[in-house]
């Protein structure tokens, strides 16, 4: 599943071989990485609360999300509670710069630049700054969902659903198909908000406009596994668009001086084929703009 995290490290690696061991290697990190919340909530569940100071038989369903604190809480001695939470907390601050960060530098590099650089290449300061603004913007969305939302659980799901449905296909045609391009990415990007959105998505308080096969009217949920049905359209589009525009571009069907992503002069080449000249400019340039900013 392409995480923000996974994005990051396997992208960056330096040959295809490094990507795909971090990938089978992070599997069995994963599942050891899990082993202690399984352990905690196995204590939880098998624990005699009316003995401790938490006052209750068993931990209240709308309390589950509150597990963890509750366990380093009542049940370790306080030096061990106060360093236990304080090293969730850090770790949890730490997971959102990080994602905070890398959301306002990929919307700079990968999507203000190049729009912006039709009408000239803009300055490195000019990118700082949008940058900066971008990270300011990103904070505030953040924030604004964490109050409004009652479930980090629930933010999980959500945020797992929009990965498989909208980033999946985007990176799965950029590992594996070589002529993909933007006209593709795209459009598919677009197409996929669109019909994700019209599915309706509970957790927000978005009702559902686009009923799709199974529709329950009753109780307004969608039956279908429609989730599914949007990644796969957003295959099928990223694969046909970027197909056609490169034909057409270079038949010189549709004039070349419309072609913004430039996919005529480019040749069909993956992730997998990505030459180490090219991979050590990218990193000297991406050095080079976080040491200014």
């Amino acid at each position: 599943m392409p995480w923000q995290v996974y994005f990051q490290r396997v992208l960056s690696a330096k040959t295809p071989f490094v990507a795909q061991t971090l990938s089978f290697v992070a599997t069995f990190g994963c599942l050891f990485s899990a082993a202690p919340a399984v352990v905690i909530g196995a204590i939880a569940a098998s624990t005699d609360w009316n003995k401790t100071d938490f006052g209750q038989t068993l931990i209240p369903a709308d309390r589950y999300r509150d597990v963890l604190p509750i366990v380093l809480q009542y049940l370790c001695p306080p030096a061990v509670s106060f360093i236990g939470l304080g090293a969730v907390s850090a770790a949890v601050m730490s997971s959102v710069d990080s994602s905070v960060l890398s959301a306002s530098s990929m919307f700079t590099q990968n999507v203000y630049k190049p729009f912006r650089s039709l009408a000239g290449k803009p300055s490195e300061t000019e990118l700082i700054w949008v940058m900066r603004a971008f990270i300011v913007f990103t904070g505030a969305a953040s924030t604004l969902a964490a109050i409004k939302v009652n479930s980090t659980y629930e933010l999980w799901l959500l945020c797992s659903d929009l990965v498989y449905v909208i980033l999946f296909p985007q990176l799965l045609c950029i590992m594996y198909v070589p002529f993909s391009n933007g006209y593709g990415s795209v459009t598919a990007y677009i197409l996929g908000w669109i019909l994700r959105i019209g599915g309706g998505e509970a957790i927000i308080g978005l009702q559902p406009f686009i009923k799709f096969p199974l529709f329950d009217e009753d109780t307004q949920v969608q039956k279908f596994p429609y989730k599914t049905m949007i990644m796969v359209i957003n295959i099928i589009t990223i694969l046909v668009i970027s197909w056609a525009t490169k034909a057409l571009f270079k038949k010189e069907i549709l004039p070349r001086r419309f072609d913004i992503f430039q996919t005529a002069d480019h040749k069909d080449i993956s992730y997998h084929k990505a030459t180490d000249k090219a991979d050590d400019q990218f990193d000297g340039d991406d050095e080079n703009f976080d040491t200014k900013l």
